[in-house]
């Protein structure tokens, strides 16, 4: 269990980070960029894709079968 927390922390921190550059590329729209150009751009650069790879061990955190525990009061 807190293992999948770590992981999904880890995931949510990636993910940020990686969002944080994609909406900080929006500006290139104002230098005359196309939307061709931008999703060619962000898909090239490395912070960009760690929001993909985050959001991928979210995905697996949140799913990842496991055992079933009951916890009783």
């Amino acid at each position: 269990m807190i293992a999948r927390i770590f992981f999904f922390l880890i995931g949510f921190g990636l993910s940020v980070i990686g969002f944080t550059y994609i909406i900080s590329y929006l500006n290139l729209f104002t230098l005359g960029y196309s939307l061709k150009e931008y999703l060619s751009f962000i898909m090239t650069r490395y912070e960009c894709i760690i929001a993909i790879i985050g959001l991928l061990i979210i995905t697996l955190s949140i799913f990842k079968g496991g055992t079933k525990i009951d916890i009783r009061l």
